[in-house]
């Protein structure tokens, strides 16, 4: 909202009159550049969600291995505690036996009994390790089902979303626009020619069209985030104003502009952040007329709400 309030104040200046104030123009440079800010603030939250992820899938990994280690000692316990079971009812019944027996078989019992007390001691001391072993497994394993169970549910809700954009996009072809699913988000990529004349940062009637067909399919799930993108090839501008000085402001200004439409189509403006990388993340190198036309484009990527997933990481 605060880039809005810029353009608004910007657009006012440029079309009210040619000739600006200092003091005006020096308040509405200070909004660029703290509008500039809270969009690095917003980069840097989504930089530490990836990282928060990438985290969680680790801890995932080293519970599982630590779990199959856990189980194999928990087997060969096991098989140590049926052998000494074996063994105490094999000495036991000697034991008795030999209580039977005249006096001069005394020693014979004394140490069969110290042999028997000691193995009943290391009986029981394994007992509680396999027993404490058994509960340490068991709570591992209920961990990695419930990190598991929230990871596929939040695989799901990515899906269900990729499949709610594509069904209200249908009507548009492939060269214009597509969707897909990358590092758990939706990506949906906007060609230029469907939304922008070169230069322009007015969007054009069919893209207004698609915009508001996405906005209908998100508008009602407020539990996801909405980044909006600008690219731009490696032309430089051809009409320089003093608010639109290169590709970086274009891609800005236009994501703002996208912003803006799916905002009156009924999107939570919370929901929605607005960015431009000028030429700078290309999809292809800049070296021919194909592969400039594919890096003009505006991306709009769909995150779902990742704080389940954080809550569990934090638990851990």
């Amino acid at each position: 909202m605060k880039i809005t309030y810029f353009l608004i104040a910007a657009s006012a200046v440029l079309f009210s009159s040619c000739i600006v104030s200092k003091k005006k123009f020096d308040d509405i440079l200070a909004q660029k550049v703290k509008a500039d800010g809270d969009l690095a603030d917003r980069n840097k939250e989504l930089e530490s969600a990836n990282a928060s992820i990438s985290s969680l899938q680790e801890s995932l990994k080293k519970m599982r291995t630590d779990s199959v280690t856990l189980e194999q000692t928990y087997k060969a316990n096991q098989k140590k505690l049926d052998v000494l079971n074996k063994e105490f009812d094999q000495i036991n019944t000697s034991y008795k036996n030999l209580l039977t027996n005249s006096g001069k078989l005394n020693r014979d019992v004394a140490l069969q009994r110290d042999q028997l007390l000691a193995i009943q001691n290391n009986l029981e001391k394994t007992k509680r390790e396999n027993d404490s072993l058994s509960t340490s497994l068991q709570e591992r394993e209920k961990k990695v089902k419930e990190l598991e169970m929230v990871l596929s549910n939040k695989d799901k809700a990515v899906q269900n979303l990729k499949n709610r954009i594509s069904n209200a996009l249908l009507n548009f072809k492939e060269n214009d626009l597509t969707v897909k699913v990358k590092n758990g988000k939706v990506y949906v990529s906007l060609a230029e020619d469907l939304l922008f004349k070169s230069g322009s940062i007015d969007i054009d009637t069919k893209g207004v069209g698609a915009l508001q067909q996405l906005a209908k399919a998100l508008k009602d799930q407020r539990d996801i985030q909405v980044m909006i993108e600008g690219h731009t090839d490696n032309v430089p501008i051809s009409k320089k104003t003093t608010y639109l000085e290169d590709n970086w402001d274009l891609s800005v200004l236009r994501a703002t502009s996208i912003s803006k439409i799916l905002i009156s189509a009924g999107m939570f403006p919370k929901q929605i952040t607005a960015a431009g990388k000028g030429e700078f993340s290309p999809l292809a190198t800049n070296d021919n007329a194909q592969n400039k036309q594919k890096n003009r484009r505006t991306e709009i990527i769909v995150t779902p709400n990742l704080d389940e997933l954080f809550k569990i990481l934090e638990s851990n």
